[in-house]
Order: structure tokens, then sequence, then C-alpha cells
């Protein structure tokens, strides 16, 4: 090892011997002298006068062979070299040079090559053609005799002459050829060619240059064993360098990269075969990236290196397999499954698709790649959907690809899944995804569909016949749900025969069965031994419908034959049978002319059937069903099945009926459908027939079961399906239950009755229709009575009269059970408009010529017949009994339907009390059976017992307005003895409607509760309120079991069991309405008789019209609700109608129905009972509304406030259903403020007790914003007049902040958005208002923020501090009102106190303002306040009270409140708020501690920062005259003082330069420089200096390179100056030159990581950047700085203490060494301080092998953010 000091040491020895030398020493006079002279350089003549007087200089001491000052000397010669000179100066500069080196000879240069070569090397290039000779020659005579000297200044060498290689007619092409033939001879040829590597590698610009070197001097490396000797050892470094040059963007470099390629590495040399297995993707994935630019030229190129060079397809094929294939396969796929982030992620698929066009190479490469692609394709898709580039790629991929040979890959994968029974279904997934995301042409569709469809079903076929128990397994699940997506595809004639084939396949495809032909289609070896082929196996309709047949009755076998197997199990049977079902359903709706099958119809038929009977769901009996009634109308199909037989036919409906059960809700709808079907697809009645067996069943629980079946199939039967004609029997069967004597029986009818009916014309049709026999006849008489002539009939001769006895009674009981409803019905009814023709044909031929005539009319009359006729005389014998019989039914129809009885008071009184009594007795023990008797008998003896009481009282249901109802009530003598209700009644009602075991005749107790109590109001009042809580509980218990029904996603396990239907909402809905209204009607039994005439003017004023506009709200609708039944919050109808509106709120709020994806059996019950239940709601609030108007709103809003978590309502629900109730937006809005202001206002006692106590103004204000947020800008206008009403009536007069003053500013923010992107902000007006309230407000909020931070001594500042802060000419700051802010603040202390929250709540909304003034007051200040005036002076409000008090007195200026700075930041975006805040940032930035905080505190700031200089164009001026260096007069002026200052003028300097764009201070770029400069010169102290190599690191970041041109000899010099004082005497432990050396090193690191191609021409004076990094020859000594500084540093002796700069193993350049390339970033990025030059060893010591090995694997990336990060950090040492 050579001494460690090497040429330093020399060079101190050789000046020490000349030191003494007297001439020596005039010799150094003359030159500094002659030196000092070029700072009054001013132009280039001066330049040339002083080259003149420095080579003079030089000539007269000829005699010593060293140059004084020579670092200076070597600086200027470099700076006369700066291209920008004329050519004179240049040749003057070579004279001088060339003077220099002859005096120093090699010796001298070897020694001292660092100094002179920075100012030579770098000048060839731009040399003029006149100074080239000599610069050459230079080379020549002084270089290149330095032989092995030249080494270490290798790669910068070739840098430099290679420019000379850019033409090749060129004047200088061979004398620089053979000047660079000659240096790779001073080296060996591996060592030069390694430095080419790195040439090409690091340095785009020489890469054309160096190709062209290489293209005469590389030799040809195929057929070579050893190639070391040529390329070297590493031939990693060579692959990189021409990957470099095949992916640099110069397309010319790319074709000679390519051509170098063909002519010394073929695919198939030595350095491709030979290299790292990582190595040789990088070159292949370079190289086939050329396809991507289209250029002919380059694909011809790239198709020779990879086809080799034989002229024959067969060869060129056979070639591209044995050598590129595998290398290009695997660097595709390596790029489409993992894709790195330099590239887009369609790259690999774009290069595939360009291989393509080529078919050699495409269709060898589709075979071993299409599979992998198009499962990237998918994974890419899953992770970004709707991602257009990959989408639109994968669409040409899969359109540029053979088909034949996709499906061939593809369907070889399937297979290979299904026989091999995975869990994990790629190639299943990747198919279902090719299948929904290409559009497929008609081959694909037409050949390969139907072929791998029918080979599918097939090889499942195959499968399940060998293993049964694969009917359950996931694969064929899968394989299933694939084949439905697939049958979408296939067109129809596509499936009745096989395609035609080539001779070679005719054959197979006339012999062989589809799985088997598959295979040989698509050539390959099939897996499976399959039975001979049987059927119609060539038509692939048929083959898939009989192998479909096969495996669904083995799939119906297998669940019939499954006991007590998991649940699971059953799920996948269900699912694997139903998907079977579904596919057969799909092949045979598709059958439109007549095919010939082999299967067994009947026996399918029977299997299915018996499958159906257990361990079945909906799902399966639905497909199974609609399946069969499918293949019954299908007539083209042979054979074929038949379902017109009772067996058959019996166990598809009873099967059906048994889902027609009350707690199957979900699939009624469908089920009807389904019976229907069936019905229509036989002639005959059978399902009539079976309905009437199961109803006529002997055992009792089938038989409820079999009537409620019946029930929900007649209820959702339309009426012109004539359920009464078509089930005739059973009809009559449920209303001979109404008259039976098994109480059960009847209640089973009664129920049917309530719940079923749906019309009571579907019973009256065929009823009547039988009453109007024309074989009764009659006759006309006058019946003779006690004198008195009766007109009546006679019977002619005898009928069937128990038939019409038996009618007659069914009618009492419908007429008895349907009461006010039926008779309504009848009466409304036009009897001719009936769907039953055979009814309308006996009426008009009854002789009714009326058309309207309505059904009750015909009935009265009909009765009156019955009742008026009578048998003949010779007849009476016969038929009297049965008669009268008949009269008596039709006595009691009369009377129900017309009139009611009478009883004495006494005995009523005593009835009432039993008959409670027995109810009361009957819901506890679960008795069903009378209740709805007992219902009957008590509302008539209430009715009787009130009319006894009051013979006077005639009360109207539902017609009489409630102040008659109260009126009517008012004179004491209408009721003597009075009502008195009976103690129980209340508890009774309650429990009949809560109890649980009551839910089947719910509907018995609300239809009496609703006509009962409206009838005897205000008797029966008490029962309200109770009622009205029992039927809101019920309510919310059937609304959470609704939801829970609509939640279950488990389509395939248990049925779900859920009894809510729509019929039991709206029951509940109906009594829910009224009982509601019946509680607001009778607020209490004495009327509130207050005369309240304000209010009555109020009112009065409100239905005329508000603010100009007409409102239909506030008119008629509200007149119900007069002044003097006034609602107080402690009435017991307040209650009722707050928890009624709740209840209400959450049903509408939740029960929105959206279509689901995919829907099932259950989802068109849910949809029905959604919607209507909805719909109901909607009516229920509309009609409450109407009545409570605010009352009802202000409820609305209490409910969107509370926390409901157990109910899901949509966030735009309280808005939505507040639009529906109100008629315009204008309303709403007044609605809000007249609550606000209800609040807010010191009104009478009364209007406040009808306020909602738990509704705060602070709620509604919430409210109000959110409503206004979802305002259109129109409706904005609109409602903008009642909203400025409201904030003037809170902003007042003065300027006091209340509480509602921050929520108003929100809210008339929000509002002028809107309306100042609308034409209305034209109006003057409208603008001035705007802006006043605006500014009025958020002067105010402003204000109360500047109190809440405490009044401390800088609210009451000074004038002059005043001026400071504003920048204005007045000392304060002047409100709009003329008064000053702070009398203002003074004045309004007192007034705030008592509104004053805690100190808290106050803290809070003070962040609260803060956050709104920076994020919504400010942004939108000028599209608000338009004037710049008005801008300028609310923010120099904000500044005054918010800003500068939280700048003022930190410690760390930056670290404060990130809503601080989000506000500077908002405001430097006004021009016009300049000057507002200006000061205060300024002040910040000078202050001396602003350097203290944290980067990332700082970060924000840089906009802010960017902004101020931007904006004042003295600020950067006068920023750099702060950098003078005069030294200060002052004798007492410290001088450690004023370099700190200086540094930290310097530091902002670097600071403001880092906030700018990059090239931004460009213009000011020599501005800059001469003040760098002039400290380097003139100041010595480290901490200074340190800061001017940070602020260099910032201008390497901020300019681009080129622009620091004439900045390199300086900075050169500089940084070898201090390396080289390093290197002559170490710095000690605690040294103050110490910073100053790791400022240096931070500069350096960072020229390395960036590797500008400038400086890499110099970097190997200070690194080794040739491959000696990294492969040491034996005998080398370091001589770069840094490898010299390392082994000087290294011997010094440890000390104990190892400071803090200890980073053992440096960060490297490059971060990792994963998949994606490294970046490259400094080293020292960690280190902040050193205390002992040791702590610099590992950087000294790893710096050239970190630098080549980042080279080698980052590719010229560089990690900006780290490097900048790295910056701020040294700036902002967070202390």
């Amino acid at each position: 090892m050579a001494n460690p000091h090497g040429v330093v040491a020399q060079t101190a020895a050789a000046q020490q011997a000349f030191a003494s030398d007297p001439k020596y020493k005039k010799y150094t006079q003359q030159v500094e002298k002659c030196l000092n002279s070029f700072d009054n350089v001013h132009e280039w003549a001066d330049c040339i006068a002083f080259l003149k007087q420095l080579l003079k200089t030089f000539q007269a001491y000829m005699q010593f062979k060293e140059i004084p000052r020579k670092l200076i000397v070597a600086k200027r010669l470099s700076q006369c070299l700066n291209p920008a000179l004329p050519t004179g100066v240049h040749q003057r500069a070579l004279d001088v040079y060339s003077h220099i080196l002859a005096v120093l000879g090699s010796e001298g240069l070897k020694r001292d090559l660092p100094i002179w070569s920075s100012g030579l090397f770098p000048f060839f290039e731009y040399a003029a053609t006149s100074v080239k000779p000599t610069l050459l020659n230079l080379y020549d005579t002084h270089y290149l005799p330095l032989q092995a000297g030249l080494r270490p200044v290798m790669k910068s060498f070739i840098l430099a002459l290679l420019p000379g290689l850019e033409e090749e007619t060129g004047e200088f092409f061979e004398k620089v050829l053979n000047l660079l033939d000659r240096l790779s001879g001073t080296v060996s040829p591996s060592f030069f060619f390694q430095n080419v590597w790195l040439v090409m590698l690091t340095t785009p610009s020489a890469r054309g240059t160096a190709l062209n070197f290489l293209s005469r001097r590389l030799p040809q490396l195929h057929g070579l064993d050893d190639i070391t000797s040529i390329v070297g050892s590493d031939i990693g470094l060579m692959i990189r360098a021409f990957a470099a040059a095949l992916e640099d963007e110069n397309l010319l470099v790319r074709r000679s990269a390519l051509d170098l390629l063909l002519q010394s590495m073929r695919v198939d040399s030595g350095p491709v075969k030979k290299a790292q297995a990582d190595d040789r993707p990088i070159l292949m994935r370079a190289a086939v990236g050329v396809v991507l630019r289209r250029d002919l030229s380059l694909n011809r190129r790239l198709y020779s290196w990879l086809l080799g060079p034989g002229e024959k397809s067969e060869k060129q094929i056979e070639y591209l397999k044995d050598n590129a294939l595998e290398l290009l396969k695997n660097t595709l796929k390596e790029d489409m499954v993992s894709p790195s982030g330099e590239y887009s992620e369609s790259r690999p698929f774009k290069i595939f698709i360009s291989l393509l066009d080529k078919w050699e190479i495409g269709a060898a490469l589709s075979e071993v790649l299409v599979y992998d692609a198009f499962q990237a394709v998918k994974t890419l898709a899953e992770a970004a959907p709707g991602e257009e580039d990959i989408s639109m790629t994968s669409n040409t991929l899969y359109e540029a690809v053979e088909p034949h040979i996709i499906w061939r890959q593809v369907l070889n994968a399937v297979f290979k899944e299904i026989t091999d029974d995975v869990q994990q279904f790629e190639a299943i997934d990747m198919m279902l995804f090719i299948l929904k995301t290409f559009s497929q042409d008609e081959e694909v569709q037409t050949i390969h569909f139907p072929l791998i469809f029918a080979a599918l079903v097939d090889i499942l076929q195959i499968l399940v016949e060998q293993e049964p128990s694969k009917a359950s397994s996931p694969s064929t699940r899968a394989v299933l749900s694939l084949l439905e997506v697939l049958l979408r595809q296939i067109p129809h004639i596509a499936l009745l025969s096989r395609p035609e084939m080539t001779t070679d396949l005719q054959a197979a495809s006339e012999t062989e069965r589809p799985y088997k032909f598959a295979c040989t289609f698509y050539d390959f070896k099939s897996t499976l031994d399959a039975p001979p082929p049987s059927g119609t196996y060539t038509v692939p309709l048929g083959s898939a419908f009989e192998s479909l047949i096969s495996l669904s009755m083995t799939f119906s076998q297998t669940l019939t034959k499954s006991k007590g197997t998991g649940t699971t199990n059953f799920a996948q049977l269900r699912e694997t049978l139903s998907s079977s079902l579904t596919l057969i359903d799909s092949l045979v709706s598709r059958v439109s002319s007549s095919v010939n099958l082999v299967w067994e119809p009947n026996k399918w038929l029977s299997v299915v059937l018996d499958s159906l009977q257990e361990n079945t769901n909906f799902t399966v009996v639905d497909r199974a069903i609609s399946l069969v009634v499918l293949l019954h109308q299908t007539p083209d199909l042979a054979p074929n099945i038949s379902i017109d037989n009772r067996p058959t036919m019996s166990k598809m409906v009873n099967r059906l009926l048994s889902y027609l059960r009350l707690d199957y809700a979900v699939y009624h709808v469908r089920a009807v459908n389904l019976i229907w079907s069936l019905d229509a697809a036989t002639p005959k009645s059978h399902v009539e027939s079976i309905l009437a067996q199961a109803m006529n069943s002997p055992e009792s629980k089938n038989v409820q079961e079999s009537y409620e079946a019946f029930g929900v199939l007649w209820r959702l039967s339309e009426d012109n399906m004539l359920p009464g004609s078509r089930f005739k029997v059973p009809m009559m069967i449920v209303l001979d239950t109404l008259k039976n004597e098994d109480p059960n029986l009847r209640r089973i009818g009664e129920t049917w009755m309530r719940c079923y009916l749906k019309s009571y014309l579907r019973v009256l049709d065929p009823i009547m229709f039988e009453l109007m026999d024309p074989t009764i006849r009659r006759s006309t008489t006058t019946m003779k009575v006690k004198g008195r002539e009766i007109p009546g009939f006679l019977y002619e001769r005898p009928f069937d009269q128990r038939y019409i006895n038996h009618l007659l009674d069914m009618l009492a009981s419908v007429i008895r059970i349907g009461g006010q409803g039926f008779v309504k019905t009848a009466r409304m009814s036009a009897i001719k408009r009936s769907h039953h023709s055979g009814l309308v044909a006996r009426v008009e031929a009854a002789g009714f010529p009326d058309p309207d005539v309505s059904y009750l009319e015909v009935l009265l009359e009909l009765l009156l017949l019955y009742l008026q006729s009578e048998p003949k005389a010779s007849w009476v014998p016969i038929m009297h009994p049965q008669n009268l019989v008949i009269q008596s039914t039709v006595v009691d129809l009369l009377q129900s339907i017309i009139a009611r009885g009478e009883a004495s008071g006494l005995s009523i009184d005593v009835i009432e009390a039993a008959v409670i009594g027995k109810l009361y007795f009957c819901i506890h023990m679960d008795r069903l059976a009378l209740q709805n008797k007992l219902l009957h008998l008590l509302h008539s003896v209430i009715s009787a017992s009130i009319a006894v009481d009051e013979p006077a009282r005639r009360i109207t249901v539902g017609k009489q307005r409630p102040e008659e109802a109260l009126n009517s009530g008012d004179g004491d003598e209408l009721h003597p003895r009075g009502y008195s209700m009976n103690p129980l009644l209340t508890q009774t009602l309650v429990d009949g409607i809560v109890t649980p075991t009551n839910q089947p005749i719910l509907q018995h107790w609300l239809d009496f509760v609703l006509m009962a109590i409206p009838q005897f109001q205000p008797m029966l009042q008490a029962v309200v309120a109770p009622l009205n809580e029992c039927v809101d509980r019920k309510l919310l218990l059937s609304l959470k079991d609704l939801l829970k029904a609509s939640k279950n996603d488990e389509e395939f396990a248990s049925d779900i069991h859920s009894a809510t239907s729509d019929a039991e909402f709206n029951m509940l809905l109906n009594g829910l309405e009224r009982l509601v209204l019946l509680s607001l009607t009778y607020t209490s039994d004495v009327n509130i008789m207050e005369d309240d005439a304000s209010i009555n003017a109020e009112k009065a004023t409100e239905g005329s019209g508000l603010l100009g506009y007409v409102s239909n709200v506030f008119s008629s609708d509200n007149t119900q609700q007069s002044s003097d039944d006034q609602l107080t919050v402690r009435s017991p109808g307040y209650h009722a109608l707050n928890e009624g509106v709740r209840v209400l709120y959450l049903i509408w709020g939740t029960l929105e129905w959206t279509e689901p994806e995919e829907t099932t059996s259950r989802h068109e019950s849910l949809a029905l009972i959604y919607n209507r239940t909805r719909t109901r709601c909607r009516r229920v609030l509309e009609h409450i509304f109407r009545v409570q108007s605010a009352e009802v709103f202000e409820s609305i809003v209490d409910c969107w406030n509370r926390d409901l978590f157990e109910y899901q309502v949509s966030p735009d629900a309280p808005f939505e259903l507040v639009d529906v109730l109100v008629s315009s937006a204008q309303n709403v809005v007044h609605m809000i403020c007249e609550s606000i202001s209800l609040r807010l206002s010191s009104t009478s006692e009364k209007r406040k007790q009808s306020m909602n106590p738990d509704l705060t103004d602070a709620v509604l204000f919430k409210y109000l914003e959110q409503y206004l947020q979802r305002l259109e800008g129109p409706l904005a206008i609109q409602v903008w007049g009642r909203f400025l009403q409201l904030a003037k009536e809170i902003a007042g007069s003065t300027r006091d902040f209340k509480p509602q003053t921050f929520p108003t500013l929100r809210c008339a923010t929000l509002l002028a958005e809107k309306i100042t992107q609308t034409t209305a902000v034209e109006d003057k007006r409208v603008r001035k208002e705007l802006q006043d309230i605006f500014a009025k407000l958020l002067d105010s909020s402003v204000g109360y923020v500047g109190r809440t931070y405490g009044s401390t001594s800088w609210i009451r500042r000074s004038a002059n501090d005043t001026l400071l802060s504003n920048g204005r000419d007045s000392p304060t700051p002047a409100t709009r009102d003329g008064t000053k802010i702070d009398e203002k603040l003074n004045a309004s202390t007192t007034s705030f106190t008592p509104d004053t929250p805690k100190p808290g709540a106050a803290n809070e909304v003070a962040v609260q303002i803060n956050d709104f003034i920076a994020t919504v007051a400010i942004p939108n200040m000028r599209r608000i306040l338009m004037d710049n005036d008005k801008i300028s002076s609310a923010c120099a409000n904000i500044v005054y009270y918010i800003i500068s008090p939280a700048l003022k007195g930190k410690t760390k200026p930056m670290e404060i409140e990130p809503v601080i700075v989000n506000m500077v930041y908002e405001m430097s975006r006004i021009p016009a708020a300049f000057k507002t805040w200006k000061s205060a940032v300024t002040e910040l930035l000078n202050d001396n501690k602003v350097f203290n905080g944290t980067p990332d505190a700082a970060e924000p700031w840089k906009p802010i920062i960017r902004t101020v200089f931007d904006s004042d164009k003295t600020a950067f001026p006068e920023l750099l005259s702060k950098i003078s260096t005069a030294p200060s007069a002052n004798i007492f002026t410290n001088r450690e003082y004023e370099m700190l200052v200086r540094s930290l003028n310097l530091r902002r300097l670097s600071f403001v330069l880092l906030a700018a764009d990059k090239n931004h201070y460009l213009t000011v770029l020599p501005s800059i420089q001469e003040k760098l400069v002039d400290v380097l010169r003139n100041v010595t102290t480290p901490i200074v200096q340190s800061e001017v190599y940070l602020c260099i690191r910032v201008l390497l970041c901020r300019l681009s390179p080129h622009n620091l041109t004439s900045f390199w000899p300086v900075l050169l010099t500089e940084l070898y100056r201090i390396f080289e004082q390093v290197m002559l005497s170490l710095p000690s432990d605690g040294s103050e030159d110490l910073p100053l050396i790791l400022a240096a090193c931070k500069c350096l690191d960072l020229l390395i990581a960036i590797q500008t191609e400038e400086f890499q021409i110099h970097q190997w004076m200070f690194v080794t950047d040739t491959v000696d990094a990294i492969y040491r020859p034996n005998d080398w000594s370091p001589e770069a700085m840094m490898d010299q500084l390392a082994e000087i540093a290294a011997s010094l002796p440890r000390t104990s203490t190892n400071g803090n700069g200890d980073f053992s193993s440096p960060a490297p350049n490059a971060s990792t060494f994963g998949p994606q390339r490294p970046m490259r970033r400094p080293m020292l990025t960690s280190v902040r301080q050193i205390d002992s030059i040791r702590d610099l060893v590992p950087f000294f010591s790893s710096i050239s092998i970190t630098t080549y090995e980042s080279v080698y694997a980052s590719n010229g990336s560089i990690d900006w953010e780290a490097i900048e990060k790295g910056i701020m950090d040294d700036m902002f040492d967070g202390r």
C-alpha cells in the first residue's frame, strides 16, 4: 500500500523546498499580483490581457518546476474556458495550460492531475473547431505519456473525448478514435470497456457516441468461451449499459444499440447465456421495449436478434425456441404479474400485442404466455376496476390472439381443475372473467363456445356418475355457474349441430362424445376414462340437455337420500340442483323447432318431484316447477312430460301451498304466480279440487294452514283472474265456516275474511249470480193482511230453499264481518262493471236498465224480493218452514245493513261490565274464538248505552270538524246522566293489541278501537293516550321484524320466517293516524278560551303570504288548529303527536326499497311490503302535517338530531321527507326561522309552552345548514329574504357576539356561495345585503375569538404596534359603523357576560370559528365580498385579532396551530389582502429563532413565503443585501453575533429558494452567485461557510444543471481546497471546522447522488468512478480524495467517546434492491453533526463503492423527495 498521504504529501514537500528561495517568493508575489487583477475583469478583452500577463509571469521563472497558487490559477483558467467567452480567450487560456503542463512535466501533472483536468476535460465538447486541434494536441502531448497514471481519470477522459465521435465524417473523428485507442492501450481492454459501460449507464448524452465507438471496436462475442478479457468480469454492468441505451429516448441511440446487439452480442452468445439469472431479463425487457416506438427499422432489427440469422421460418422459430423464448416469456410474465412502478401496468401487454404482428414470434409466444397474460389482466382489473388503459389493452390483446390458442389453454386448465377437485378455481374464475369482460366475435360464439359448453356438461356427467358424492363439491357448483354465463353467449343456431371440420377432425366429430371431441379439437390429452357415447351426442343442444337431465336426477336423488347431513351440505346440494334446473330451463326456452331427444320424461319428473317433498327450499321448488310448466308447454320437444293428472299436480300444488303459510311471507307472491301458471297449464280444474281437499282435511292444524294458504292465494290474485268462479268450491268452504258450530273453525273463517278477502265483490259476484237463478219463478200479487193490501210475490214452483238459505246465511256472515266497509263497497261499485260476465247477463235479464246500478241496489232489491215472496197455496206445506228461515236470515241481513237495536240503560251497564270482563279474561287465556263476537257486542252495548244517556246527541264519524265536536258537547242539558267509562276498558284494549298471542285477530281489535272511540267522543278520550303508545310500540316491533327478514342473505340456507306483511303495517298505520288525530282533537276536558289576539293576527298575516310569496302551508290547511286549543308541551296530545311522528319517521327512513344486484325468491314480496308501507306512511304524515304543521316539523328535526343507532336511516331521508310534506323550500326555511325566532324572542309564556323543549336553536341551525347545503342556486335566492330577516334579528345593531352568531354566519356563507353562482348577484340590493350581513357576522365572530384568547397585554396594544401589524395609516382598525374595535371590545364586555359560556365551551367555539374562517370564510371571501376594500378590512380584522396574537412570542415561531397557518395560506391567495398579513409573516421570517422548529412545521409555510417574495418585488433584493460582507463600523459589535446573523440570513435565502418552483429565481442567479462567491472569498468563519454549502445544495435542487455551468470552477476549487486542507492537517475533535467539513461532505454527497452530466467529468477527483471502486487491482493505491481521506482518518487512534455521528453502516445511496428499481439518495441524510473527523470515516470509505453500486442498480432514478427532506432537516434543527 502506498503512503497514505500520497500526492498531497509530495506537493507539500515540494512547496516547502521552494519556500525558502527568495526568487520563488518574488515569483509567488508576481503571480498573486496578476491573479488579483482578475477582479477587475469586466469584458472578454480584459481576459486576454490577464492571460497574457499570467503567461509572461510564468515564462519569466522557467527555472521553477512548480506553479505558485496553483489552485486559484487553475480556477481562473477554468473560468476563462467558459463556453460563453470568444475563441480568442479560449486559445490564450490553452496556451497558458500548454506552458504550465510543459513546466510541470509528467510527474508534476500526475501529482496535480485533479487541479488542471477540471478545466480541460469539460471544455472539448464546447470547443470551437479552430481550438480543438490545440486541445487534442494537449491531451496527446501531456496526458497520454502518463500511461497507467491515467487509470483513476479514465472514465472522465473517455467522457471528455466521446463528443469528438459525433459525426463519422467529422474533421477530428479519426484523431479522437486514435486517441481513444491509445488511451485503451494504457490500461487493459476490459478495464477500458468497463468504463465505457459506466459512461453509457450514467451519461445519456454520451450514449450515441459511445455506441459509435463500440460498433468499431467491440469484437463479436458469440462463439467465444472466455469473454472476461474483453468486457471484464462483470457482465451485469455491460448488460445494464446496453439496457440503458435500448431504453434511451433518442431513436438513433436505440437503433445503434440494436445494431450492436446483432453484431456483437446475439441472443445465443456467451454474455447472454452466462449472465446472472437476474440480469438477463434486464436486457430482454429493454430490447423488446423498442416495439412500443412503432418504428419499422427498430422492429426489424429486434426480430433479427430474436429469430437468429436463418432465412427460413422453420429455422427462425427453432432458434427462437432454443435461445430466446423462455427468457422472453419469463420477462414479460414477471412484468405482467408484478408490474414495476417505473412503467405503466399495460406496458408488457402492449409489447406482447406488438410481438404478435410477427407470426414466427407471436405463435410460439402465445402458446406459452397467453394463459399467464390473461391471469395478470384479471388481477389488475380486479385491483383497479375501471382503469381505462388496462381495459383497452386487454381488449386489444384478446382480439389479437388466435381464439383457438386462448380457449385451448383456458379449457385445458379448467378440465384440470375439475378433475383434480381443487378448492381455488383460478381457471374457472378466469374463464368467467373473459366471458364477462370481452366482447366475443362470431367464430368464438358459434364454434368454440358450443363445443366448450357441451364438453363441460359432459365432463360433469362423467365425474358425477363415477362418484355421486361430487354432486355437492365446490368444483361442480363453480362449473354450473360458469355454464349459466357461457350459455347466454351462445346463439341458438350454434347448439343445433357441430361445426364443419377439416377432414382429419370430421371423423372425430361424428364419433366422439363431447368431452373427448373437445380434447381432440384442441389437441390435448384427455385424463378421464369416458364411457362410449350415447344419445344425440353430436348435437350440442341434445348432448347438453340429456347430460343435464341425468345430472339433475342424480342431484335430486342425492338430496332426497341425504339424512342428517349438515345444513351447509344441504345448501350446496340445493344450489347444484337449482343450477342444473336453470340450465335446462335456458336450453328448453330456446327450442323453436322440432327436436328429438333420448330421455325418459316421466322417470325424470317422478325423481324431481319426489325431491321437492323434503330437504329442499323455495328457490329449488320455484326453479323445478317453473321448468315443469315450461316443458309441458313446449310441444316441439319429443318425447315430453304430461302433468294433466291428479297425483302429479297434487305433489306440486301441495308443495306450493306449504309456502303460502304466514311465516313464509317473502315467498307468497312468487308461489301464487306459480299456482296460477299450473292452473293455466291444464284444462281440468285440478288446483280447485286440491285446495278443497286440503281445506276439508280432518286434522285441525292442517285445516288452519290450508285456509291461510288459500287466503294468501286469494289476496294476491288479481280480480281479472276471477278467483271467485275459478276457485268457487274453496271459497264456499271458507264462507261455510262463518256459520260453523266449531268456534275454532269459525274463528279461522272470520280471520280469513278480515285478512285475505281483498274485495267484497269477489265473494258477492258468485253469491249474487246464484241468488238471481232464473229457474226460481215468481209472479206478482197483492196480499191482504187485516184489510191491508201488501204487494208481494208468489213462488210458482219449489226450488232448493236450503241452498238459497245457505247462500243468504253466508251473505249475512259476510255483511256481519264487513259492516260499514261492505255496505260502502256495495253502494259505490256498479254491478255491470263486474269481471263476472254471467252475473252481468243475469242482471240485465232481470230488468235493471240503469248502466251504473250498484251492487247494493240490486242486493236490496233481491233481499226485498225474497222477503216479500211466499209459496203458492198449493206448495205451502212443503215450502213454508224453509221460507221462514230464509226470511229470518233476510231480516238479519237488512238490519245488519240498515239499523241498530235499543235496550234500557241499567241492563246495558251490566252487560258492558260483563263483556269487558269476559274479553279481558279471553285475552289472557289465549282464547281467540269468542273475542270477535264479544267486540261486536261491546260496540253495540256502548252505542246503546250512550244513546240511552244522550238521546239528542248524534255524531257523524270522520266528517265533523274538531271545533264543532267540542261545541256540540258544550250544553250540559244534552247529557243529564253522563256516561261513565268502565275502569277496565283501557287496560283491556291495550292488552288486546299488544299481547303476542292475539296477533291473528289484531285487525278485529284495531277495527273496534277505530270505530268505537271516535264515535263516542269525548267520553272515551281517556283510552286514546295508552292506545297511542301501544300502537307505536307495535309498529316498531313489526319494523324490526321486517328489517331482520330483509337482512338475511343466505339464499340457500333455511327458509326465512317473518310474519310481517304490508297488510299488518297498513292496519297499524291506519290506527296510528286516527289515534293521533283524535288526541289532537280533544286536547283537554276544558276548553282554553284565553284571548290571544296577537297570535290570531300573526296567523292571519301568514295565511295571506310571506315575503311576497303565497304560502299554501300556512293558509287553508292550517285553519283546523285554532288559537283556542293551542297545544302545550305537557298535554297528552303533544306527546302522542311527537311519539307518532318519531315512529312514522323511522318507517319512512328505513323502508326505502332499492333493487338488489341479484334478485332472489323473496324480493318480490319484500318490494311489495316496503313500497306499500312507505306510501301509506307518507299519507299519514301528510294528513297529520296539515293539522299541526309546526309541531310535526319540529318533531322531524328532533328525530333527525337524535342518535337512533338501532335503525339505519339514510342521511337524506329527513330532508326528503320535509320536501315531501312542505310545498316549497322557502316555506321550509320560513318554518325553521320561525322556530328559531320563537326560541330567541321574549314572546308570551303561552307561546313558549308549545315549543319542543328538547329542540334547541343550535339543533335547528344545524338542520338549517344541512338543508341549505342541498339547495340549488335558484332556490337559494328564494329563501334568502326570509333568512336575511333572521340574520338581521341575530346580528342586531351592535357587534356583540351571541351564541347564535356563528351558526348564522355558517348558513349565511353557505347561501352566499350558492347565490354568487347565479345571476341574482348582479342585483345591487341583494349583493349589498349579502356583503353587509356576511361582514358583520364575520367581524363579530373574529372579535369573539380575539377575546377568548384572553385579554392579555397584546390585546390593548399601542397605536404603533397596530400600525405594524395591520399596515394601516389609522392607529386601530375601525369597524363599519365607525367605532374602533378596542372601544367596541371594552363596551361589549359587560353586555356579553351573561351569554358567555364556560371557558372550555368558549374555547371550543373559538376553535370551530377558527377552523371555519380558515377553510370556508377566507377561501370564499373574494366571491362574497367582491370589493377589495371590504376584503382588506375583513382580513385586517382576522390578522389583528387571531393571526398576530398567535404568532407573537413563540420560541419556535413556525410551530403554531395548523389552522392559523391555513388562514395565512388562504389569505396569501387573495391579492387584495397582501398588505394585511405581509408584515406579520415578514416579522416571522426575520425572527432569529425562526429555524428552531421542526421541518414538518415549516413545510406549510413554503407556499406562503413564496407568495411574499413573488408579490413584493423589493423583498428578494433586500434579503440579498443583508448577506453583505462589509464589517460593522461599531467597535462594540460582537463579532460572533454578527457572523451568526449573517449565517441566519444565508439560511433564510436557502429557505426562500427552496420554497420556490424549479428555475423560479433563474433571473437573479448571477446576484446569488456573486453573494455566495463573495462570502466564500471574504468570510472564513466555518458557521457562515457551512450555510453557503447548504445554499448550493438548494440551488442544485431548484435549478436545471446547465444553468450552473459558470459556478463549477468556484465550487470544485473550494471543495478541493477544503478536502486538501483536511488531508494536510486533520482537525482535532470538537474543532469549529468540523461543521464546515460536514457541510462540504453533504454537498459532495448530493452532487454524487444526483449524478449531473456536468459533474460526472469531475467526480473522479473525489471518488473512484471506475470499476476499480469495486474490483480493486493488486497494486492499487487510492487517487480520489475521499479514498485517501478514508485511509488518513482511519489511521487515527480511537478515543473513548465516539460522538454522536456514529453511523457505522451508512444508508446507501440506493434505498432497496427489491423488485422495484431502487432510487439514489445521499448517504449523509441522517447525520446532523459530528464531534470528530472519525465520524466521517464510514462515509469516506464507502462513498466510492456505494456510488458504483447505486449507478449499477438505480438506472438514474433519484429520490428527490428524500433529498429535499434532508435539506429541510438540516435547515430546521427542531431545537
